[in-house]
């Protein structure tokens, strides 16, 4: 089974946090994580400027991330875009 296989076939919230848990040291979770607010604030259109400020990272970070989400066939976006019809996206 390779890893994206192994991903696939977990079905519960808890096994995703247990498998991280296992797989991602503290460091590598927390930049991570980190990654997906900062998804979540630019796709909730909140100024770069103001998420550098917030989460203590570089505007090129910012940058590269916007780039992501201006892409039309983005899997991001449509993951983020799902998350705020459902109001489940994180911040």
């Amino acid at each position: 089974m390779d890893l994206y296989d192994a991903f696939l076939s977990i079905e519960n919230k808890g096994d995703i946090e247990k498998l991280f848990d296992e797989l991602f040291t503290p460091s590598e979770k927390k930049r991570l994580l980190l990654r997906w607010r900062l998804l979540g604030m630019l796709r909730r259109r909140t100024p770069q400027r103001k998420i550098a400020s917030e989460l203590g990272i570089s505007l090129c970070k910012i940058t590269r991330g916007a780039g992501i989400l201006r892409k039309k066939d983005s899997l991001l976006y449509r993951i983020l875009s799902e998350g705020d019809k459902d109001g489940n996206s994180e911040d």
